[in-house]
């Protein structure tokens, strides 16, 4: 008789790995306030939610895990401009996020805007959920308020 031990080695292998949480936390900071979006897989990129930030900046997240040679973060910061929303920054990084240890501003690191007209910037990191340092730790960003303010952006 010939007993495989193949399958239950290989169900300890897998419970033993850490999961990869599709789930990123993105803070950002602007006028003096930190707050916190939750940014899951979207199947439709475009119509991921755009949030206004004060009443120039327009933010938007989009995390893609599908198909997975071209899974990524993207993030796209707009400025309000007569009338119509004109983009002013980008970003993209590869998803899952490096398995490199926490990072103090996650895996984007610190990123920033600026207003061109009006002297001010949005700052904003993300980073797997559950691997979060002080949100509020914007890297000097003008008195960030210390407290995330909630979950903004639910679905």
């Amino acid at each position: 008789m010939r007993i495989s031990f193949l399958p239950g080695a290989l169900l300890a292998l897998a419970m033993s790995l850490p999961a990869v949480a599709d789930e990123v936390r993105c803070h950002f900071t602007y006028g003096g306030e930190t707050r916190t979006l939750a940014v899951v897989p979207s199947a439709m990129p475009y119509e991921e939610p755009v949030h206004s930030v004060g009443s120039y900046f327009r933010l938007r997240f989009v995390l893609e895990t599908e198909p997975a040679e071209l899974a990524a973060l993207k993030a796209y910061v707009y400025a309000e401009r007569d009338g119509a929303p004109v983009l002013v920054h980008q970003g993209e990084w590869p998803w899952p996020a490096s398995a490199a240890p926490a990072l103090r501003h996650g895996f984007t690191g610190l990123q920033r805007a600026y207003e061109p007209t009006r002297d001010s910037e949005l700052i904003y990191w993300c980073s797997p959920a559950g691997e979060d340092a002080d949100p509020a730790d914007a890297g000097g960003a003008s008195d960030a308020a210390g407290a995330v303010r909630g979950m903004e952006g639910a679905r």
